[in-house]
């Protein structure tokens, strides 16, 4: 068996493989309720409905879709100049420990200069956090795999360790959680009396922008031209290691821009289970938007809807939650493969 090259794709392989690929996951899927005891079709429906069914399961869809989409965000940007983070995590909750200390009394400033004072300084915490890795692969030429993954363990361990000393709130009952965040820290509501609140306009601003910067400026085409060939990229003068440099700051401080977002929006101090992993979900939000940033919303939403119409689903259905995670990892599978094979044909021989 080899792969061979295809010069010229059809449109029916383009756009046939990937769409197949969907129609084998919703297969599996129902396969996987069907097991559990339940009708494939309402289980399906239930999804549907739990994530999109009324105006508080869109928010709440949008609302656990706003840290996916700076995760994914942060993967894309990295990728895209083949820089493998997997320290999203770790990038997340180095913007929240710093969004909770400027937070919490440390500035005392009005509301609309202390929330961008606090994203800006919750970006350089998490672009500072991928900037070691960085250097240690241009530098030692370490594998950035491997530091960015260990980095999220360093992280959880330092944070557990501020929540029960330097930073354990005295009047939370013993609980390992931060003082609550003053009301001039906090993002407010899109929608009153909902949870859904700015960070997520702040997302789709964070995508416009990353766009730009893909397509349309300088930084843009050296990143993709590092992606491509990087010793094709050195050979034609492109500061290969400056342009790694500035690809993590950029990717380090879009992941920190989520744990801002779940802090200053949504929890308003910093426990250890702040995130469920948004920063390796990041990593199949990102694939499965093919690394594009407007992909990247689009995508956030998918993945969030598939976690809350889960959620619904399963109360109402009585089927395992796991059959969201089982959906989303083969979704990625199949569409990666699918992906590839627009692009070459199998041969036998």
């Amino acid at each position: 068996m080899r792969l061979e090259p295809i010069a010229n794709p059809t449109a029916l392989r383009l756009f046939g493989l990937p769409a197949a690929a969907l129609a084998l996951t919703v297969l599996i899927a129902s396969l996987l309720a069907l097991m559990a005891g339940a009708n494939p079709f309402d289980t399906l429906g239930l999804i549907v409905k739990g994530a999109a069914g009324s105006k508080f399961a869109l928010l709440e869809t949008l609302n656990r879709a706003t840290p996916l989409i700076f995760t994914g965000l942060a993967v894309a940007v990295a990728f895209r100049a083949r820089l493998w983070n997997i320290g999203a995590e770790a990038q997340l909750y180095a913007g929240a420990v710093v969004t909770v200390l400027l937070g919490t009394g440390a500035l005392t400033l009005p509301s609309p200069v202390l929330i961008p004072v606090i994203a800006l300084a919750a970006m350089l915490a998490g672009a500072l956090v991928l900037l070691g890795p960085v250097l240690l692969k241009t530098r030692a030429g370490v594998d950035e795999v491997v530091t960015t993954l260990l980095f999220n363990f360093i992280m959880l361990l330092f944070i557990s360790y501020l929540l029960e000393g330097p930073m354990k709130d005295p009047m939370g009952m013993g609980w390992p959680k931060s003082a609550s965040l003053e009301k001039a820290a906090r993002l407010p509501r899109l929608v009153e009396g909902l949870r859904l609140h700015w960070g997520f306009g702040l997302a789709l601003i964070a995508a416009a922008v990353v766009w730009v910067i893909q397509g349309r400026t300088t930084l843009g085409f050296e990143i993709r031209a590092v992606g491509l060939n990087i010793d094709a990229a050195r050979f034609a003068g492109i500061p290969v290691n400056r342009v790694l440099v500035k690809t993590a700051l950029l990717s380090g401080g879009l992941a920190a821009l989520a744990g801002f977002s779940e802090v200053a929006g949504l929890k308003g101090n910093l426990t250890l289970d702040l995130s469920p992993g948004y920063g390796y979900t990041g990593i199949i939000v990102a694939m499965l938007a093919l690394l594009n940033p407007l992909g990247v919303v689009v995508s956030a939403i998918f993945v969030a809807g598939v976690f809350v119409g889960a959620d619904s689903m399963s109360r109402a259905a009585g089927v395992p939650t796991y059959i969201a995670d089982i959906l989303l990892a083969t979704a990625l599978l199949t569409m990666v493969l699918a992906i590839r094979l627009t692009r070459v044909r199998i041969r036998w021989g």
